[in-house]
């Protein structure tokens, strides 16, 4: 074995040590420039290559410490690593801030407001128990531990949150983080410790009783809550929770009544114009005065909208959470279909769809704003307690 420790203190210390490398052994070496200064250096062979890798100053490192880190590196080297890559690694996260920094890498690839959200707070909400370990801790009994309290009552949702945990933790593993098997995989491994899910048929949003609706909204104007003027708004105007989340003040038209939300945030891809009834426009309106954001609904963090989950955590603190948020739009539409006597292309039209086949969408040239603003506005009176008997009825 090379012999170690060959310098001293003292020796490192002085002042007449010739410029050029000392070895103290083990591929740590003192390097003395021209000048005087000194640094430790510690070099290794790889490939038939020599390498070499800076330990800092001297005597800012000392002895003691620069043969700790080279320690360190022949460890490292012994094991078929790289110490410079050893060391370029950052700080290991824990589970939490792991999956945030996944979350931002993925935000480009996710075109629908809605899915980062969704994956945003499933990441959050579920996995409080695992967040704070670190990443690289993170075993099979972890990750049971968030699935089994909803892997039978909320079987597509569980399913769902065992992949995105999948995604997160091979994101730490290419990051350097983890080594070894992933333990939220499922073929091999989870699928033979979790009990089989129920079989879920595809459902639907659930949504509120439509004739619940005018004593909800009335519960939602007797709070102050940013979330819950939101949510109101949401439901006047059938929109989706993203397009409102992110409107901004130059989408309204305050004169005309009319809020244009561009295509780029809209599910079909298209622009969408939304009439709003006069209590749209009040609740609007209302906002406009004191304006703290470039958008309608701003969060806490400057010049940022409302959290993405914000309304379905309203929902909970008004103990309404058997309902969704999307659900909201099937209220709607049930009660346009149920109780008035407005076509279906121009309830369809209010939500945003497509109706017919290509030949009639290519000959359908306007999106039937009047007659849609019509509808908005018998539905906005439908959800006023002292209006709700105006709703125009269909024939029998």
């Amino acid at each position: 074995m090379a012999q170690l420790h060959k310098l001293s203190e003292v020796k490192a210390r002085s002042s007449n040590l010739k410029p050029g490398r000392h070895s103290d052994g083990g591929g740590l070496y003192l390097n003395v420039s021209p000048s005087g200064t000194k640094s430790w250096l510690f070099m290794w062979v790889r490939q038939g290559k020599r390498r070499e890798m800076g330990l800092g100053a001297y005597p800012a490192v000392s002895l003691a410490n620069a043969r700790t880190e080279a320690g360190k590196c022949r460890e490292a080297v012994a094991a078929g690593g790289d110490p410079i890559a050893e060391r370029n690694k950052t700080a290991e996260p824990t589970f939490g801030e792991c999956a945030d920094q996944f979350l931002s890498s993925m935000e480009g690839s996710w075109r629908n407001e809605k899915h980062r959200a969704q994956w945003r707070m499933t990441l959050t909400e579920y996995c409080q128990p695992i967040r704070s370990k670190r990443v690289s801790l993170i075993a099979t009994d972890d990750v049971l531990s968030v699935l089994n309290p909803i892997w039978q009552d909320k079987p597509e949702t569980a399913s769902r949150l065992r992949g995105r945990i999948e995604r997160v933790l091979d994101f730490a593993k290419a990051k350097g983080w983890r080594t070894g098997e992933n333990p939220a995989l499922w073929r091999g491994h989870l699928k033979n410790v979790l009990p089989p899910r129920q079989r879920l048929s595809r459902g639907h949003h659930a949504a509120m009783p439509f004739r619940q609706l005018p004593a909800f909204i009335a519960r939602l104007r007797a709070s102050e809550a940013m979330a819950a003027r939101a949510l109101e708004f949401l439901i006047l105007t059938a929109a989706r929770s993203g397009e409102v989340y992110h409107a901004q003040w130059s989408e309204f038209d305050l004169e005309q009544g009319i809020w244009t939300i561009p295509a780029d945030r809209m599910k079909a891809g298209r622009e969408h114009r939304v009439p709003l009834s006069d209590q749209a426009l009040s609740l609007i309106q209302t906002l406009k005065e004191t304006p703290v954001s470039e958008y309608v609904f701003p969060g806490h963090r400057t010049n940022c909208p409302l959290s993405s989950a914000a309304m379905e955590m309203l929902l909970r603190r008004m103990k309404a959470n058997d309902y969704t948020v999307h659900g909201f739009r099937s209220s709607f539409r049930d009660w346009a279909g149920d109780e008035t006597h407005f076509a279906r292309e121009i309830a369809e039209a209010a939500l945003a769809h497509r109706v017919g086949d290509a030949t009639e969408q290519a000959y359908r040239r306007t999106d039937a704003l009047a007659k849609r603003r019509d509808l908005m506005q018998s539905w906005a009176n439908y959800g006023d307690e002292k209006s709700a008997k105006i709703v125009p009825l269909k024939s029998a």
